[in-house]
């Protein structure tokens, strides 16, 4: 791969403030800190959520992480931290979520992971890229929930697989429920869009604000109507 000073910079600054997240031991997220402690997360840096550039970057790099990534070492995550836009507010933050999404897979040419749905509102779902499954988590700055707060909009990518790994190995259960438990600490009470995958959509999830029952994913949605900078 060729070095691009300013992506190397880039870099860096993403794992900085990755780390401002989950440095805390107050973190709910057991997952994501071991991750970090272990040097199992890539962290990379994006110009600006929701758009085609960052897309192509992202498929791109989801790509080489797939193929370089031993799932059976442990977990592992992909964190994706964009420098722009300033959010205003949680449903801006969601419909560039899904701008993101919906235009990295109109830009993807390989089929969907074939273990999961790629329909948003089917139970099995989760968003693929380049032929892998993931959970993606979403973080922003005027997140709701604090444990859903970062300083610049981030999205962690969790490769599916691994969770059924967890599930084979009878580890999921005791990890999930220890996770709510430090979230309810943290946050006052349990998220209530968490739902076991088939239980409910994971679409449901990805931008950490709370959605009603008649909830359909933007994955067209539109970035221009929200007031940013």
């Amino acid at each position: 791969m060729t070095h691009d000073p300013q992506r190397a910079a880039d870099d860096s600054t993403a794992r900085e403030v990755f780390d401002a997240i989950v440095g805390g031991s107050d973190y709910p997220c057991l997952g994501a800190r071991s991750v970090w402690r272990q040097g199992r997360a890539t962290v990379r840096g994006y110009p600006r959520l929701g758009t085609a550039g960052s897309a192509g970057l992202l498929l791109e790099d989801l790509a080489q992480f797939a193929s370089a990534t031993d799932l059976s070492a442990g977990f592992t995550s992909f964190v994706a931290v964009f420098f722009a836009p300033c959010v205003p507010d949680e449903q801006c933050f969601e419909r560039l979520l899904w701008r993101q999404l919906g235009t990295m897979r109109s830009a993807d040419s390989t089929p969907p992971d074939p273990e999961v749905s790629d329909d948003p509102a089917d139970p099995r779902f989760a968003f693929s890229a380049a032929g892998t499954a993931y959970f993606v988590v979403g973080l922003h700055p005027v997140a709701s929930r604090p444990a859903r707060r970062a300083p610049l909009p981030v999205l962690v990518f969790n490769p599916h697989h691994q969770f059924e790994q967890l599930r084979a190995a009878g580890r999921f259960e005791r990890l999930r429920d220890t996770i709510r438990r430090r979230d309810e600490a943290a946050n006052g009470s349990i998220n209530p869009m968490v739902a076991d995958h088939g239980a409910d959509s994971e679409a449901r999830q990805y931008s950490g604000r709370w959605v009603d029952d008649g909830w359909v994913a933007p994955l067209s949605g539109a970035p221009d109507q929200c007031r940013m900078r």
